[in-house]
């Protein structure tokens, strides 16, 4: 099979195409035919040595993938050869076969195409658990979402709307926040033009935001702080700028505000039945109609390193794919 290693930290170029063993099938694995690949920020972090893991050489990045079940092992009754699944890799994902352990994988919905498939548990599970399980947004609250335009802002934007909440959709141009309007977004600030805090001020006529999602950091999370409502919510979900703010801890105390951190991933492999539980919520929405993902690229494997540019260049406007066997991903 083919895949994408990295056999040193250094620039996302020089990631290379080889061929490379399929992965055995362990008892509580399957083995999955890959049809499509989600690129994710964090990606281009742990090629560059730049994210909190480290992997042992070489290693593949990826960590989700959409694709047919292969194999099942000896311990698996959930699925079985031929299955449509979703699944969770935390790496290993840029290839043509994965092996994942079964508690991280998902029967994906019939109608969902590969290339949205590919590219839909990362961010709508990192959203969910975001609004639902940290920051418990209800129904008729305010929802600050920046970086609205990108993958997880702009699954943070449907949800909140399918959520009841007023959104607030803030990004860096005028088509990442047309998208945020589709979405649901009722108000749209871009904050390439204008002051974010003084153009919040303006759009809610002085009262504060209850939730902010914030997976950009930098500036724009203390001028979201501080845009808070009496007992607001922050959630502290990436920080794609570059940029990890610090941050005056009394801007907390003087609205009885918290800020929560966002690692989806550490939380759904510690609470399994949970994480299974909101994405079987997350498919309903889908099959709903209630969330429509937005993929704005597709990739052959060979330019995986293209791929992970268009992401961390912020070009991104809703997610970028991967498909390995170069077809059109429906």
């Amino acid at each position: 099979m083919k895949a994408v290693l990295c056999r040193s930290f250094g620039p996302v170029e020089q990631l290379s195409v080889e061929d490379a063993p399929t992965p055995l099938c362990g008892a509580d694995q399957v083995l999955i035919d890959v049809r499509a690949i989600g690129v994710n920020f964090p990606d281009g972090l742990l090629v560059q040595g730049k994210y909190q893991a480290a992997p042992a050489f070489p290693f593949s990045p990826g960590s989700e993938v959409a694709g047919v079940v292969r194999l099942v092992g000896a311990n698996v009754r959930a699925f079985a050869a031929g299955d449509r699944v979703i699944a969770f890799t935390g790496n290993g994902g840029y290839a043509e076969r994965v092996a994942v352990d079964a508690a991280r994988a998902f029967k994906a919905p019939e109608a969902m195409a590969w290339k949205v498939a590919g590219g839909f548990l990362i961010t709508y599970a990192t959203a969910y658990h975001a609004l639902k399980d940290q920051a418990r947004l209800r129904s008729g609250e305010t929802l600050l979402v920046l970086g609205a335009g990108g993958g997880v802002g702009l699954a943070a934007v449907e949800l909140g709307a399918a959520m009841g909440a007023r959104v607030v959709a803030a990004a860096s141009s005028g088509d990442k926040l047309a998208l945020a309007r589709g979405a649901g977004a009722q108000d749209l600030i871009d904050y390439s033009k204008t002051d974010l805090r003084a153009a919040l001020k303006e759009t809610l006529q002085g009262r504060g935001v209850d939730v902010v999602f914030d997976p950009v950091g930098g500036a724009l999370s203390e001028a979201s702080i501080r845009s808070l409502a009496w007992g607001g919510r922050h959630l502290a979900v990436g920080f794609a700028s570059g940029e990890i703010p610090k941050i005056p801890l009394n801007l907390f105390l003087l609205k009885e505000a918290s800020s929560s951190g966002v690692f989806w991933g550490a939380w759904a492999k510690a609470h399994p039945a949970a994480n299974a539980a909101n994405t079987q919520d997350l498919f309903d929405l889908f099959s709903a109609g209630k969330i429509k993902p937005h993929v704005s690229a597709t990739f052959p494997l060979d330019r995986a390193a293209d791929a992970i540019n268009h992401v961390l260049s912020r070009k991104a406007h809703g997610k970028v794919v991967i498909l390995p066997d170069n077809r059109d991903g429906a």
